[in-house]
C-alpha cells in the first residue's frame, strides 16, 4: 500500500473529532496528522499534531505540506467571537481557504471540507455566505479532488454547550422524515464516515453532497 497522510483541521469539533478517530483506526491511512492552535484534549495513539498559528502562512503550510488528504472541519459561532463579525470570517472563512491554497501549493490531491446547507455567496445571511465565499474560493484553487460536505442540522454530543441547538434538535428530530432530503438532521459521525469514504474513492472534479449523497458514500462502504 502507497503512504498515505490524512491531515485534519478542527478536530476538536464534533465531525473532527470522529474524524481524527475514524482515520486512526482505518488500514488505508498510514499517518495521521492534526493541524489546530491548541493541542486537543485528546489525541488518538499514533497521531501528529501541529500547533500553529492560522495567521502565519509559512507554519501553516508547513503544517499541510506532505499531505495526501486534507480534511477540514472548522467552525465558530457568534456567541464565540463575541459578535466580531472579521473574527467570524477569519475561522469560517479564511482558514478553509489557505488550507486549500496550501494544499495547492504542496501537491496535496484532496481536500474535503464541512460547509453548510443553503451555503451560497449570493445568500444575505453572513453564516451561509462565508461558507458559500469559502466554497467558491475553493474551487477555483484547482485541486484535483475537491469534496464538500453540506450537512443540515448536525446530531451528536459536542465539547461544548449550545442549547438553542439542543432544543432545536428535540423538537425536530422526531418529524426529520418530513423534511426535503437534503435539509434532514444527520449525525457528526455520519458526515465523518462519508468524508472518509469520499476520500478513499478520490473522486476527481469539485463535489457537492448533501444528506443523501453522503448516507449514499455510507452505503458504498459497507
Amino acid at each position: 500500500m502507497i503512504p498515505s497522510t490524512a491531515t485534519v483541521i478542527g478536530a476538536t469539533g464534533l465531525i473532527g473529532s470522529h474524524l481524527v478517530e475514524l482515520l486512526s483506526g482505518d488500514d488505508h491511512f498510514t499517518k495521521v496528522r492534526i493541524i489546530a492552535r491548541r493541542m486537543p484534549d485528546r489525541v488518538p495513539q499514533g497521531a501528529e499534531v501541529r500547533v500553529i498559528d492560522f495567521e502565519d502562512p509559512v507554519a501553516f503550510r508547513a503544517a499541510v505540506e506532505g499531505s495526501d488528504a486534507l480534511f477540514c472541519a472548522v467552525g465558530t459561532t457568534r456567541k464565540k467571537v463575541k459578535g466580531d463579525m472579521d473574527a467570524y470570517r477569519k475561522v469560517d472563512h479564511d482558514i478553509p481557504v489557505n488550507a486549500a491554497l496550501h494544499c495547492r501549493e504542496t501537491g496535496c490531491g484532496r481536500y474535503l471540507m464541512v460547509s453548510s446547507v443553503g451555503a451560497s455567496s449570493k445568500t444575505g445571511n453572513f453564516y451561509l455566505k462565508f461558507k458559500g465565499d469559502a466554497e467558491d474560493a475553493i474551487a477555483a484553487t484547482g485541486i484535483p479532488s475537491v469534496s464538500i460536505f453540506r450537512p443540515s442540522m448536525l446530531m451528536g454530543k459536542r465539547n461544548e454547550s449550545r442549547p438553542a441547538e439542543e432544543i432545536a434538535k428535540v423538537l425536530t428530530s422526531p418529524l426529520s422524515f418530513l423534511f426535503p432530503a437534503k435539509y434532514r438532521p444527520i449525525k457528526g459521525l455520519d458526515v465523518a464516515k462519508a468524508m472518509v469514504a469520499a476520500a478513499k474513492a478520490d473522486v476527481k472534479g469539485f463535489n457537492v453532497y448533501h444528506y443523501s449523497e453522503m448516507m449514499n458514500l455510507i452505503g458504498k462502504q459497507r
